[in-house]
């Protein structure tokens, strides 16, 4: 039987594996670019004639920033960053410098993609008609579909007020889980911020594993003391793979 929560209130993509690559008699290889394309199937003109609902996440971000860099073309750098980091997490960034340096692209970039992302919060907050309510691990798993398939480890906070509803959601850090990198201030900023009772910690295991290391407990551990001083309740750290899940409250 599922444990429920309880408080203690104190169409194209162009991936890496569908980008074209040839080898010519040189042995170099060959990245099909936009200008490449037929004009059909550009970004940019799909937008015009089929509408934004046509273009995926990467396409669409490939409209925003228009060009890519030296070292990487347009398509190429969009399609990485939804592969690497998961489209939630690069839209729910607001600091711009991070954001340029977990995804090696310039500031300039960085700070498109965060404006766009504040633009589509201030519609969401006008807009929504109820905020999910989250009771059970299961729930976090269904809620956090997006996280299922990253490449890398993100560590993402649900931040709940008394009646187990939404708040706030927020990537906290991408990269391994480790007590000694993630502080209870990054975790708990968010809470303060959003006058939020509670926090549930969720990360994604890439390796399809969902046991928890001893890492993951450590960190549970430390944050939710660092909670209990707060009078801020960590509820759970839910581990997603991309069929299954463990709450390591309901482990220990």
């Amino acid at each position: 039987m599922e444990t429920t929560y309880a408080m203690n209130l104190s169409p194209m993509i162009l991936d890496e594996s569908s980008i074209a690559r040839r080898t010519n008699g040189s042995g170099k290889r060959y990245v099909l670019r936009v200008r490449d394309l037929p004009a059909e199937q550009k970004p940019r003109e799909r937008l015009l004639t089929e509408g934004p609902g046509a273009l995926s996440t990467a396409e669409l971000l490939a409209v925003v920033l228009s060009t890519g860099t030296k070292k990487e073309e347009i398509l190429t750098m969009t399609n990485r960053i939804m592969k690497e980091y998961g489209e939630r997490s690069v839209l729910l960034s607001t600091d711009a410098k991070a954001l340029a340096a977990d995804l090696d692209i310039p500031l300039g970039k960085a700070e498109q993609i965060v404006a766009c992302g504040e633009l589509g919060r201030r519609y969401f907050r006008r807009s929504q008609n109820g905020a999910p309510v989250i009771r059970t691990a299961k729930d976090v798993f269904e809620y956090t579909m997006d996280m299922r398939n990253l490449s890398k480890e993100h560590l993402r906070g649900l931040y709940l007020n008394t009646h187990y509803q939404l708040v706030h959601d927020e990537t906290i850090s991408i990269g391994t889980i480790d007590a000694n990198i993630v502080h209870p201030r990054e975790v708990f900023r968010p809470a303060l911020a959003h006058s939020a009772a509670a926090v549930i910690l969720v990360h994604n295991h890439p390796s399809g594993n969902a046991e928890a290391s001893m890492a993951d407990q450590e960190v549970t551990r430390q944050l939710s003391e660092a909670g209990m001083l707060l009078g801020i309740d960590l509820i759970d750290h839910v581990i997603v793979t991309a069929d299954s899940f463990t709450s390591i409250s309901s482990h220990t």
